[in-house]
């Protein structure tokens, strides 16, 4: 192919680049599948901005003269190619127009060194009449005029499509009433510094779910789609969202730079594209910033809690930001081994700032997991008082924490059982932010243990529209079912979470007990063995085992379980519920009691689903377990 000299090496429009010499179009920075014969017709038509390029032209540079091959054909489908990478169309072109039976003409802006400066289009007539040549030259000096009005407008920001979309009441984008916000792509290309370009898009996540009447999904779902293949559309179906946004960050020394563009996600339209860069010091502001543009694009107002509070617009240390940044990485991942990193990073981030108040909901975030039951990383009792004192702290700092809020509330009912405050602390958490998926899954569960199923499930569904790959909040849709003694639906939502990965454990946990509950032992012991298995043969699994092998009528068996439990608790903490759970299954209601009021000692989170869990429904005619219930602080 003959190339005619660039002008220059790189040229701009709208949210894309094109690399010249490098041969690569890049959108807000990151490289387009386009090569080949459709972008050298994109590169043709860059050299000749705002003129037309005949077809004829076209095919005399891309296609040599002995190449057998439909032109008109070859030319239509690489057109339409480059158009399905820019997001443009034929019938509403922003970049390329078609100019019927001659070629195509490139009329969007560009930039660039070296780039010809555009100027509007003023089609003319030719009219061999006196009439005609008057009304031409009144036809020109109209167009003359608005070709002027579009310029000045174009200089002070309006696009002349959108100038267009405004005079003529055309709204060419549909309204974004959801939103999810892909992984930002690290520039660094250091694998080290994924935690920051995570971190970056965690804080975005959470600044744009204040925003009112906004649905953005939860950062456990987007995550799937780091270095995705899958396009946009499928991406926005598969979340049931209309926006989307990507893009980079690029850290150098003290300064972050974020590229970030909104997309229609349905149509693969561009909505919105900026790039905002700021010292590390400022690196709240810099969210806050993006965050904002972002709303302001989808043309919704902030709501009173959506506006920034003053107290989260403060400098932030770089090394305490960037440790606080490491121990949410860690934290998301919620595996034990790497809860106890999180914990790390987050004392770090205190020791280097102590008034950052995220860092102080980070750490209480992370003494709730590590205490709670299935987790059992430290005694109950240790982790929720660490965990209390660091949530107070954080809200001392700033009230307008969702996350402290909604860790204090679970230490209020898990641990302290005070019902009453703790549901004022989650009602409180959504209120300023409504899309904290976590807050809305613990309210869920909250609700499930008091027997408020009809609200429960719905707090559940709140948290999985969410974050609808979150195994997790999948799975708690099973949890309201199953004290609703509802097991056929509770089955189906734990196999439904299990269809999304078969290797999530608390999903076969849970799906065990609903097949026991049912009578169907054989079912509920495969599953309470693959639970086991996955956990690397918990203590939890074989206490699940005892009950059900009592249950059966192996009392043999189950008794030489607990034993086997007994002796593992001599070299590691096994909770006192867990033989609970053990006993009652071979119907030992004394011993049943005894350990459940150990737990209670040990302020087992446990006992606050004990009223409603259908393993003790064996005990409901005790005296001595309604007093526990009591104790607990539970409803009769």
């Amino acid at each position: 192919m003959e190339r005619a000299p660039s002008q220059s090496r790189v040229l701009k429009f709208g949210v894309f680049e094109v690399d010249l010499e490098a041969g690569e179009l890049r959108k807000a920075g990151m490289r387009q599948k386009l090569a080949g014969q459709p972008l050298q017709v994109l590169q043709v038509l860059l050299e000749r901005p705002q003129q037309i390029v005949t077809r004829e032209e076209l095919q005399h540079r891309i296609w040599p003269k002995d190449t057998f091959v439909d032109y008109d054909l070859a030319l239509k489908k690489a057109v339409n190619r480059v158009r399905e990478v820019l997001g443009d169309s034929a019938e509403s072109p922003r970049f390329i127009e078609t100019i019927p039976r001659r070629g195509y003409r490139f009329i969007a802006p560009l930039t660039g060194n070296g780039a010809v400066p555009t100027v509007a289009r003023l089609p003319t007539e030719v009219v061999s009449t006196d009439t005609g040549r008057s009304r031409r030259s009144l036809r020109v000096g109209i167009l003359l005029g608005l070709g002027v009005l579009v310029l000045l407008l174009a200089l002070l920001g309006f696009a002349p499509e959108r100038l267009w979309e405004r005079l003529s009441g055309k709204n060419a984008t549909p309204q974004i009433r959801s939103l999810a916000v892909l992984p930002l792509q690290s520039l660094s290309g250091d694998p080290a510094q994924e935690y920051f370009s995570d971190g970056m898009t965690d804080a975005l996540i959470t600044d744009l779910a204040q925003i009112g009447s906004l649905k953005v999904i939860s950062r456990t779902s987007t995550m799937h789609y780091k270095k995705t293949d899958r396009s946009l559309p499928e991406i926005a179906r598969e979340l049931n969202v209309d926006g989307i946004i990507e893009g980079t960050v690029q850290r150098s020394g003290d300064r972050v730079r974020i590229t970030a563009q909104l997309i229609y996600g349905p149509s693969d339209k561009h909505v919105w594209a900026n790039s905002y860069e700021r010292d590390m010091r400022d690196v709240l502001g810099l969210q806050k910033e993006v965050a904002q543009s972002i709303a302001t694009a989808v043309q919704i107002r902030l709501t009173g809690h959506g506006s920034t509070p003053a107290a989260s617009l403060g400098s932030v240390d770089p090394e305490a930001y960037d440790a606080y940044l490491k121990g949410r990485y860690e934290w998301n991942k919620r595996d034990p081994a790497d809860l106890q990193r999180a914990l790390d990073f987050f004392q770090q981030a205190i020791a280097r700032d102590r008034n950052y108040a995220p860092a102080y909901a980070g750490l209480a975030d992370a003494f709730v997991l590590m205490g709670a039951a299935g987790y059992d990383v430290l005694p109950v009792s240790e982790a929720m008082e660490k965990g209390r004192s660091a949530a107070l702290e954080a809200l001392q700092m700033d009230d307008t924490l969702s996350e402290a809020h909604a860790s204090l509330a679970f230490i209020m009912y898990s641990y302290e059982w005070k019902w009453e405050a703790a549901e004022k602390e989650f009602q409180r958490a959504l209120s300023l932010n409504s899309g904290n998926a976590t807050a809305h899954q613990w309210y869920s569960e909250y609700l499930a243990d008091l027997g408020r199923w009809d609200e429960s499930k719905v707090q559940a569904k709140a948290a999985l529209m969410l974050d609808p790959l979150s195994l997790i909040i999948n799975e708690n849709m099973a949890r309201p079912y199953y004290f609703s003694r509802e097991f056929d639906q509770a089955i189906k939502a734990s196999q439904e979470t299990l269809r999304l990965d078969e290797g999530f454990p608390i999903a076969h946990l849970r799906l065990g007990r609903a097949y026991a509950a049912k009578g169907m032992f054989a079912e509920a012991i495969g599953e309470f063995q693959r639970f086991s298995k996955l956990t690397g043969g918990s203590t939890l699994a074989l206490a699940s085992l005892s009950n059900v092998r009592g249950r059966m009528g192996n009392r043999h068996e189950a008794l030489a379980m607990i034993a086997d439990l007994k002796t593992l608790a001599k070299h590691k903490r096994v909770p006192a519920y867990q033989f609970a759970i053990a006993y009652v299954g071979v119907g030992d209601a004394d011993q049943a009691i005894e350990w459940l009021n150990k737990a209670y000692n040990e302020r087992s989170d446990f006992l606050v689903c004990s009223k409603v869990e259908p393993l003790f429904d064996t005990l409901h005619s005790d005296p001595r377990f309604h007093d526990l219930i009591h104790r607990v602080g539970l409803p009769e």
